[in-house]
């Protein structure tokens, strides 16, 4: 069983949470209490996941994370029979006779969801999307009819009454993304569904402060730097995004390297962490994209002349 007390509240207290993000929080609150399950969605590294977890806290129930995967099914989801238990009761009451009875019973073990429906714990769907759409299904007779069908299962009901304390969050990545199902409207018309995008260029500066204690000013060069980069993707996927920037921040800080454009150590730091989405993002070579971060690195440097 996959319940996170302790995993959401390091997560949530890692969170820097701006006016934005409480408010996306607070009133995500009142929909859950409202009976509503709610769906953040937005690229990958925009923070979807610490959003939802820190929602679940404040929910202040048992939490179950599961993540999506096309390989997920309904043995996942509902649970499974994994084995035998075996019992034997030998009777010598009678001197002279020698008798004995074994019985052989299945072993059944409740799948995630099962948990969280029976407990009324909080579910957090990372990434539901990943899942195929048929899987995903038999959330529809949780949202619609409040009760969880126990396909497959051989147990005595054919479905369990959802508690009345379960909530659902759902994350996921836009339809582009590779790996990506398209999700039935059926269930996304259940769901609301919350955007979650990039921070700018300012608000990155201030968690990078706050989460690593790093100096202001130069949160801000990385911040700028990486912001450079991302506004040249435009609409394309894969930009550059604030895990980017907290990974530069992190080296920074540990190898004592100056946050400074023209700096060969901090360079070559850029280059090897932004490198590989920038390359794939941008279509560029090696040599183009390792000259495309030295100029980003550069130009703010003059610009600060």
């Amino acid at each position: 069983m996959t319940v996170l007390n302790e995993k959401v509240t390091t997560d949530y207290k890692a969170l820097i949470q701006d006016n934005a993000t409480k408010s996306l929080i607070n009133r995500s609150v009142q929909y859950i209490k409202a009976g509503y399950p709610v769906h953040f969605t937005g690229p990958s590294g925009s923070g979807k996941t610490s959003i939802a977890l820190a929602l679940a806290k404040k929910i202040k129930r048992p939490v179950m994370l599961m993540h999506g995967n096309h390989e997920l099914n309904n043995r996942d989801l509902i649970g499974t029979f994994n084995g035998y238990t075996s019992e034997k009761v030998v009777d010598r009451y009678v001197r002279s006779v020698y008798k004995k009875n074994e019985t052989v019973t299945e072993s059944w073990k409740d799948g995630r969801l099962l948990e969280a429906v029976k407990h009324g714990y909080t579910l957090i769907y990372d990434e539901f999307s990943r899942s195929q759409p048929a899987t995903n299904n038999i959330f529809l007779s949780i949202l619609e009819e409040g009760v969880l069908p126990l396909y497959g299962s051989k147990l005595t009901e054919p479905f369990i009454k959802v508690h009345p304390k379960f909530s659902m969050i759902f994350t996921s990545n836009p339809q582009e993304y590779a790996g990506v199902y398209q999700t039935q409207e059926a269930l996304l018309d259940r769901l609301i569904t919350l955007h979650v995008g990039f921070k700018d260029k300012d608000q990155e500066a201030v968690i990078i402060s706050e989460k690593l204690g790093l100096d202001k000013k130069a949160a801000e060069v990385i911040s700028e730097i990486v912001d450079d980069l991302r506004q040249k993707f435009g609409d394309r996927k894969g930009a550059p995004s604030l895990r980017t920037s907290l990974q530069i921040a992190q080296m920074v800080k540990m190898d004592d390297i100056p946050v400074d454009g023209t700096d060969r150590d901090f360079q070559q730091l850029c280059q090897d962490v932004l490198g590989h989405s920038v390359m794939q993002g941008l279509e560029l070579s090696i040599t183009e994209t390792n000259d495309l971060i030295l100029e980003c690195c550069r130009k703010l440097k003059e610009r600060e002349r």
